[in-house]
């Protein structure tokens, strides 16, 4: 019987993280598929390109910020119904996108689309640790692949309706498609009992230090390493989300978006080719870091993949103008940046527990939304400049740093952490016993 009930709980676990997946891929398109239609907002309507950004800047700090708010719902609640409000408000944004005739509207819709966002990402990540103790970091990873490659199937539909229909076309279809998909897969969502996780959390691998007692978000914002993290976390933000939402002006402004570039069999403009390949390295990259992180070490993982991604974003800049190598390694800065996603939530629930995560992970994930301030400079910096190398360089040396940190300061950080944790909560079970 208890092998049966075992194997019952583990299919339950998993169900779950699919249906957390794919509900991450509905929301993908909102920050992925953004790049494809500046352009053509920008021809129809007139509006400055920075200004355009604007809106994206709007959408990933509400996506982010608000996240706790919304993870605090779902520590009290339960994930159903802050997914089915997610659901909904994602695909009234881009039908207010579709109708948008001002900046106005469309920074009130990425408003909308960042609450939805947020509320979908926030819970099914949140989710997936509560699951998985004994698995964060793939569990993390798989969810977060959903969103960091969800949008690759999409990439050419979306272009060749832009294109044939109009981008107002694109906005509403996609997005009531994606509103409606989430709406009802949330209402099959739920959030493990007590019991239910108990024998997992005791599968945990060594090298992964966790923590003996659960901390409220209060306690956590009160530690040291909580803002280290932080600040790692907005350092390696930056670059990447300045290559998502800046992709297409640097591949015309490199002169190579519409060259044709053949490789693996396949041969499509530099920007499509480049866009396809990013999402899906986006979304290996979380699953693939967050394995080797459950059996290395989240800051050992973290030390190597941003050291790839600095070197990965100078090298662009440096050889991005030759479009072959413009999509290999956009792949490359993108497979080394998007385990973010993974590592850091993962980290969090091996820092500061299970009991709390959504609320932790959902403040922590409000580094991206610190970060996504910085994307609209990076276009006046490249106006004023007349190139994006000062950018590139930039957004490299933050990644190099956040490298060195990850073994300097962080590592040791966490672990006089666990140490303290373990020996309060050692305290706490003697007053108890007495």
């Amino acid at each position: 019987m208890e092998t049966t009930a075992a194997a019952s709980l583990n299919k339950t676990r998993w169900l779950q993280l699919a249906f957390g997946v794919i509900c991450m891929c509905m929301i993908a398109n909102m920050q992925y598929g953004w790049t494809f239609f500046v352009g053509p907002m920008q021809e129809r309507h007139g509006w400055d390109r920075a200004a355009i950004q604007v809106a994206f800047s709007i959408f990933i700090v509400t996506e982010t910020w608000l996240v706790p708010v919304e993870g605090w719902f779902v520590d009290k609640y339960g994930p159903r119904i802050v997914v089915l409000f997610g659901g909904l408000m994602c695909g009234l944004a881009w039908v207010m996108n579709s109708y948008a005739t001002t900046l106005t509207v469309l920074y009130i819709a990425a408003a909308v689309g960042g609450i939805g966002a947020g509320a979908v990402y926030g819970t099914c990540v949140g989710n997936s640790l509560k699951w998985f103790p004994d698995k964060r970091g793939l569990a993390a990873g798989i969810t977060a692949a959903g969103f960091g490659a969800g949008s690759a199937l999409t990439v050419i539909p979306i272009q060749n309706m832009i294109k044939n229909q109009g981008y107002e076309a694109a906005f509403l279809y996609f997005g009531l498609a994606q509103g409606i998909v989430i709406t009802v897969l949330a209402l099959f969502l739920m959030a493990p009992k007590k019991d239910q996780i108990a024998a997992a959390a005791k599968r945990v691998a060594a090298s992964v230090a966790q923590s003996a007692r659960d901390f409220s978000p209060k306690e956590m914002l009160t530690t040291p390493l909580f803002w280290v993290m932080y600040a790692m976390f907005v350092m390696m933000a930056a670059g990447g989300l300045m290559a998502t939402a800046q992709l297409g002006p640097i591949a015309k402004d490199f002169g190579i978006a519409d060259v044709p570039v053949s490789l693996i069999g396949i041969t499509l403009p530099a920007l499509t080719f480049a866009a396809a390949i990013d999402r899906v390295l986006n979304g290996l990259t979380r699953p693939f870091f967050g394995w080797v992180s459950d059996k290395i070490g989240r800051e050992n993982t973290m030390f190597v993949a941003f050291a790839i991604e600095g070197v990965g974003i100078y090298a662009l800049s440096v050889l991005g103008h030759n479009p072959v190598l413009f999509v290999i390694l956009t792949g490359l800065v993108f497979f080394a940046w998007g385990e973010i996603y993974s590592l850091f939530p993962a980290m969090c629930g091996d820092a500061f527990g299970s009991k709390f995560a959504t609320t932790n992970a959902g403040l922590l994930y409000t580094a991206k939304g610190t970060a996504a301030i910085i994307v609209p400079f990076t276009s006046i910096i490249t106006t004023v400049t007349g190139s994006w190398h000062a950018v590139f360089v930039s957004a490299a040396a933050l990644n190099i740093i956040a490298a060195v940190m990850a073994l300097a300061i962080l590592k040791p950080l966490a672990s006089a952490h666990s140490r303290r944790a373990s020996a309060a909560n050692n305290a706490a079970k003697v007053i108890a016993a007495e």
